[in-house]
């Protein structure tokens, strides 16, 4: 049992959240992506971030005419709304699980959030990073080429 002092053990209580991942997709007629980011909402402790990490290098080897500094200032309106406040807009005025509606809703942009996911932890936050190790960053070792 949870926190039963007569085992003398105790846990965090969990709770539910959903996450979307972030992602980039340069030239949306050929479907190619790269994950950019990650969307974690747990409203029971009214938790709303996103954390974003573009890997530049990989997103121009898919399509080298990209504006970067253009998508670099439209991914940062995500975080921004996630916060709320005057600095996201009118976006940023609407209640944080609105907020996070409006941000994973499906589109045909260079920049689409993923089908909503759901999971369960004690700390949002780490969820996040979590998240964002996983299903971001890429593995220790990759995108190094094997010499000849």
């Amino acid at each position: 049992m949870p926190g039963d002092a007569s085992t003398g053990t105790s846990s965090k209580p969990e709770y539910t959240y959903d996450y979307a991942v972030i992602r980039v997709v340069p030239r949306v007629e050929r479907g190619e992506s790269i994950n950019v980011g990650v969307i974690v909402s747990c409203p029971d402790v009214s938790f709303l971030d996103a954390r974003i990490e573009l890997d530049i290098p990989r997103l121009l080897g898919l399509d080298e005419t990209l504006d970067v500094d253009a998508i670099q200032t439209s991914l940062a309106t995500i975080p921004a709304i996630c916060r709320g406040g005057e600095d996201a807009g009118s976006i940023g005025t609407l209640p944080q699980r609105n907020r996070f509606h409006w941000l994973v809703s499906p589109r045909s942009t260079v920049i689409q959030p993923s089908p909503v996911h759901t999971g369960r932890t004690s700390d949002p936050a780490a969820a996040l990073e979590r998240l964002l190790e996983t299903m971001v960053r890429r593995p220790s070792g990759q995108g190094q080429r094997a010499k000849e």
